[in-house]
């Protein structure tokens, strides 16, 4: 490494959302897409995803101010209008996923083939959670990453 480079980046730990209403949204992450809370105020629900990182679910404004915990602060944020999140699933476990959304009324507006290296190509569907937020469910090879 370059003496001047940046250490590197093990992961993204957290990804967060911001939603007019906390219960709507729970009762989607909970009940469409079966994440179990790991914590859970007015304020913040957080999801584990994958045993590797978090989706954490914000009330919007909620987070505006700067949050004081015994170990310290964090500074406020906060986000507007439709976001983005790409989660990812087993080649095997896509049809399933498209069946389940479909039994919830969940839509799903795109599918898209990736093209591929490998032997198989990555395939992505696209649906909405109530907020209007744009959820991705990928299969591996999407990106030149480690297989998962």
């Amino acid at each position: 490494m370059a003496p001047d480079a940046a250490p590197p980046l093990a992961g993204v730990l957290e990804t967060a959302l911001y939603v007019d209403d906390m219960e709507r949204a729970r009762a989607f992450y909970e009940g469409v897409l079966g994440l179990a809370p790991m914590f859970a105020d007015a304020r913040l629900t957080a999801y584990p995803v994958g045993g590797r990182s978090a989706l954490l679910i914000f009330r919007r404004g909620a987070a505006t101010e700067t949050a004081r915990l015994p170990g310290g602060t964090i500074p406020p944020h906060d986000g507007a209008g439709p976001a983005h999140c790409a989660l990812s699933v087993a080649t095997n476990a896509l049809p399933k996923w498209e069946r389940h959304l479909a039994e919830r009324g969940v839509a799903v507006e795109g599918r898209t083939e990736w093209p591929s290296a490998g032997p198989a190509a990555s395939v992505s569907i696209y649906f909405r959670d109530p907020d209007g937020h744009l959820l991705e469910l990928a299969t591996p090879g999407l990106w030149p990453l480690e297989a998962g």
